[in-house]
């Protein structure tokens, strides 16, 4: 659908590949101006059902606290909700309250098209736009089968932040670890002295993690975890999902021995049981490459003040695929869409921060066909 309302939009080079990435062009006007790049990613959350969304506009919110209709125990309060609370007035769209609304990312996507749109039919100045659509990322793959040759830009930008006016240019380092356990299945009712139960040590494990700290729970800003995201298996065999995330990489190698520790303690603990681990790294903290394209996130503050938003720096406690790809060399900081309570089934979005977030874009492409700026060219 995306790769046909592209074409019909007049972009050219559009591209659906084997693995569902969706490319495309918009060609610039002014002849040296680098290509700038469009990320966003079409995929949602596994964390709350993505399917069969039943989207609800709230036209001009009066204020009230918003009763989501599919589950009556999904209320969105204004005043438990600070970021709510401050857009009385704006059209808010919710799910039912049974699904995610998707604005991670489709707000994004969303925006992006707008823009393109309205770009192809104005005639002022602009560098040639190049967009990406990814998938897998929010599970840390987005870029698995994307290069920065196939996205053939000199810069980016990701439309996956949040709050209006938002520049995200830090984000956590990331790790994936799979435990994966295997006891001895016997049946119960002749068990004593022979099994090993893998989903006992699975919850030992997960029981064992610090309580009060190094929990998404309790933590915050710079702050890192290991957090146990799935848990699967039998009495024969288990397997324990973290994520393991820190903005220092020194801490987060800290982490991962904690990790590490509590795996050989439960080895020794129960040696009939086979314990593996196997640690994949996601992405970087994509700080360290933003750091030497300062003109990029200059070029961003500018456009939101453009549309008569101050912006605001942030840091993600999450990544993005820009962070993937700033650590091949292309300078990709994340932008606001209007979007809040991600991954949960009380997400929302405002139109009006999306509407922000979309002339954003269509000021990013102006600004940077209009003067002459340099930018190294990705590593």
């Amino acid at each position: 659908m995306l790769a046909e309302e592209l074409t019909q939009i007049g972009l050219s080079d559009v591209v659906l590949t084997e693995h569902g990435y969706v490319l495309a062009t918009l060609p610039g006007t002014v002849a040296g101006a680098p290509v700038v790049g469009l990320i966003a990613h079409v995929d949602t959350s596994p964390d709350a059902p993505g399917g069969g969304v039943a989207p609800i506009v709230h036209r001009a919110w009066a204020g009230d606290p918003i009763a989501l209709p599919g589950d009556e125990r999904q209320v969105l309060d204004p005043a438990q909700l600070p970021e709510l609370a401050e857009r009385v007035g704006h059209d808010l769209v919710t799910s039912d309250g049974t699904t995610l609304l998707g604005a991670d990312d489709k707000a994004g996507v969303a925006e992006i098209m707008a823009a393109v749109a309205y770009l192809a039919t104005d005639d002022r100045p602009r560098a040639p736009a190049r967009v990406v659509f990814t998938v897998d990322e929010e599970v840390g793959r987005g870029t698995d089968h994307l290069d920065v040759e196939q996205v053939g830009a000199d810069l980016a930008y990701t439309l996956d932040g949040s709050g209006l006016g938002e520049i995200e240019v830090e984000s956590f380092s990331a790790y994936q670890a799979k435990v994966t356990i295997t006891g001895v299945g016997v049946h119960p009712g002749s068990a004593k002295g022979r099994m090993v139960n893998a989903v006992k040590l699975a919850a030992d494990l997960v029981a064992a993690l610090p309580q009060y700290d190094l929990s998404p729970e309790t933590t915050e800003n710079r702050e890192g975890f290991v957090h146990p995201t799935r848990i699967v298996g039998h009495a024969a065999d288990a397997a324990v999902w973290f994520i393991v995330r820190d903005h220092d990489d020194a801490r987060l190698e800290q982490h991962l021995d904690l990790v590490r520790g509590l795996v050989d303690a439960l080895r020794v603990r129960e040696p009939r049981a086979q314990v593996e681990l196997e640690i994949q790294e996601q992405y970087r903290n994509m700080g360290r490459a933003l750091d030497d394209h300062p003109e990029v996130v200059a070029a961003a503050e500018e456009a939101i003040r453009r549309v008569g938003v101050e912006p605001v720096h942030t840091i993600i406690r999450g990544g993005t695929d820009g962070a993937r790809l700033a650590a091949l060399g292309l300078p990709t900081p994340n932008l606001f869409t209007g979007g809040q309570l991600y991954h949960s089934v009380r997400e929302w979005a405002s139109v009006q921060e999306m509407a922000a977030a979309a002339a954003t874009v269509v000021e990013l492409v102006r600004l940077w066909g209009e003067r002459e700026v340099s930018v190294t060219a990705p590593r």
